[in-house]
């Protein structure tokens, strides 16, 4: 076996150089020091330990949650020529007792255990008996009470530095804040640990949050854009898989659904059909993922918020790990916030950590219901700078428009205060519109003085305008988990016309006349191109699947065709022209203005 860490890089993983941090993380280990390393998924993160094990005397531990991540990431390293092996349940009482004999014998560089085996009095003494070359401790994030994956067992695995001190340790994982950092760091007694932290941006990946309006159709439309594409679609409860799953099969598409109600077998059989086949659709709950070693995956889809920013980070990540363009797609409603909070508020946990989910939750809306660029809102959860606009997500794409929603907002809060705190948003939308129904009279109030002052505005549209002050942190939806809203601290400069209120268009009450001159723009037929236009059109839609190709993005995300169709008529002959047009955006400009402008002024 070669030596040096570089030479082992090379003839045993066939890669010629590190990245990023990998190199000072390897000799830290070597050096017998300890790492906290947070690195994003597909950054490289098993390299780090599996190359200082095979430098080291002795054998390397390595602390995994999940069966079917030991067995790929052995199942690699055999290929590759590395003596590795695991211990968990799946293996007969005789092929564990092989297992254990090889490690006494030192024959061994790898060992992947799952962290209740490794704390068992029993593996704690086989493992004195033996040279341990490192601890590696897999997904670190689950030590924290406050992360996504919390595990009781990982908490005790303290119990590491306090018997074999001198062996180093490396904790990793792809997701973690401040707030779980300095957990990971005080529950497995890390402090001395030096900390290797990447940048938490994937660009590899796209983000897009839309609203959830016809759910189906929305999903259908998505995936005819990744048929024959590996992807995982997460929904929030059973049932959902089980029907989504079902309906995507019928449609042709190789479906399975994964969640905790199915059987272990039927789990285990989806899942490695997951990991070995091309073009599968895993549908499933957040039961599933976690550790998912497979690089091709294309798209993560989800069909209702994540529980919080470290979720979806997390799951989204699973997108993408071969560093190829891939999609984070998500639709979402009000629905999925109160849902959320009837399950954080029903939830046994104590009501500290149930304050911290709903920030967190909070946060997340946020995210969604953001104007501004997806990716730096995403690294700045994770306390990561990151200037845009990255002109990759749907925001940076397709600028959303936003209008002053100061009067309407001012509105809905009265409406939830003069109604007492005390309902959920369809209620109090009724109370702005003025419906009449008997529930209404019963409670008094349609003698309220917001009754009706809404009438502009149909359901569709307070609907979004809730959302987003829930979002802005201008309502908050009970602690009791009922969908009743109340008022928050900063609800009261809004109210009193101190603090404005801007809002995504989407909520904007329509004019007919513009909707009229929308609809005879972009309409029927050919879209009304003239003759004489054909040569220009086809050489504009031309150029767009090119630079769609090449982006590797749907023609339509580089520009609409009600914007092709603007550019034909208006002929804008230089930038300030072509920003003018509704859908060229300033990052949109940036990168394809010049060659719009190219096709556009070419023609004679």
């Amino acid at each position: 076996m070669a030596s040096s860490p570089l030479e082992i890089l090379h003839s045993v993983f066939g890669y010629t150089e590190f990245r990023g941090p990998q190199q000072a993380i390897v000799e830290q280990l070597i050096a017998g020091g300890d790492a906290l390393v947070l690195m994003p998924t597909g950054g490289g993160k098993s390299l780090c330990y599996q190359i200082p094990a095979l430098i080291r005397q002795g054998t390397a531990i390595v602390v995994s949650p999940l069966i079917a991540l030991m067995q790929d990431q052995v199942d690699a390293l055999r290929e590759a020529g590395v003596a590795a092996a695991y211990l968990n349940s799946s293996l007969s009482a005789e092929d564990q007792r092989e297992v254990e004999r090889r490690l006494l014998d030192g024959e061994l560089n790898l060992l992947y255990v799952a962290p209740e085996r490794l704390l068992t009095p029993r593996f704690l003494s086989l493992l004195e008996r033996n040279e341990v070359a490192l601890f590696a401790i897999d997904e670190a994030h689950c030590v924290s009470q406050w992360g996504h994956d919390f595990r009781p067992e990982y908490r005790e695995l303290a119990v590491l530095h306090q018997r074999f001190p001198q062996v180093p340790r490396i904790a990793l994982t792809a997701t973690a804040d401040d707030r779980t950092r300095e957990e990971i760091v005080e529950r497995l007694a890390l402090q001395d640990a030096k900390q290797f932290v990447s940048s938490f941006d994937r660009p590899n990946i796209r983000y897009h949050v839309g609203l959830r309006h016809n759910a189906r159709r929305q999903v259908m439309e998505f995936l005819e854009r990744h048929r024959g594409e590996t992807g995982i679609m997460y929904a929030l409860s059973r049932r959902k898989v089980d029907e989504t799953a079902t309906w995507l099969a019928e449609a042709g598409f190789d479906a399975l659904p994964y969640h905790a109600g199915l059987d272990a077998a039927t789990r285990n059989a989806h899942q490695r059909r997951f990991l070995r086949e091309d073009g599968l659709v895993m549908v499933a709950t957040v039961a599933f993922g976690m550790g998912i070693d497979k690089p091709d995956v294309r798209f993560v889809a989800h069909l209702d918020l994540p529980r919080s920013m470290e979720g979806y980070y997390q799951e989204t990540g699973r997108a993408g790990r071969d560093s190829l363009p891939a999609e984070a797609w998500m639709i979402y409603g009000l629905s999925d916030v109160v849902t959320m909070s009837q399950m954080i508020a029903q939830s046994e946990s104590a009501d500290e950590r149930k304050r911290v989910e709903r920030q967190k939750l909070e946060s997340l809306l946020a995210y969604a219901e953001a104007t501004q660029c997806r990716r730096e809102l995403l690294l700045a959860a994770f306390g990561e700078e990151y200037h845009g606009p990255c002109g990759h997500c749907d925001n940076c794409i397709e600028p959303p428009k936003t209008w002053d929603a100061t009067v309407p907002a001012q509105k809905a809060l009265s409406a939830v205060y003069r109604s007492g705190q005390r309902f959920g948003s369809g209620h109090v939308i009724s109370i702005l519109r003025g419906e009449d129904s008997t529930r209404m009279t019963d409670l008094g109030h349609d003698r309220l003085s917001t009754f009706g002052i809404g009438a502009d505005m149909d359901e569709k549209q307070w609907r979004s305008v809730f959302r987003q002050l829930l979002a802005m942190g201008l309502l908050e939806a009970d602690a009791e988990g009922f969908g009743t809203l109340r008022l928050t601290k900063t609800s009261r400069d809004v109210l009193t016309g101190n603090q404005s209120v801007r809002l995504r268009e989407d909520a904007r009450p329509a004019r007919a006349s513009r909707k009229r001159r929308d609809s005879q723009l972009v309409t029927g037929g050919s879209l009304g191109v003239e003759a004489y236009e054909q040569p220009l059109w086809d050489e504009l839609r031309k150029l767009r699947t090119q630079l769609a190709r090449q982006h590797g993005v749907p023609p339509y995300v580089i520009f609409h065709d009600a914007t092709l169709l603007a550019m034909l008529r208006a002929l804008p002959s230089n930038e300030a022209e072509l920003s003018s047009i509704s859908g060229v955006g300033e990052a949109k400009l940036k990168r394809y203005g010049q060659d719009f402008l190219a096709v556009i002024n070419a023609q004679e």
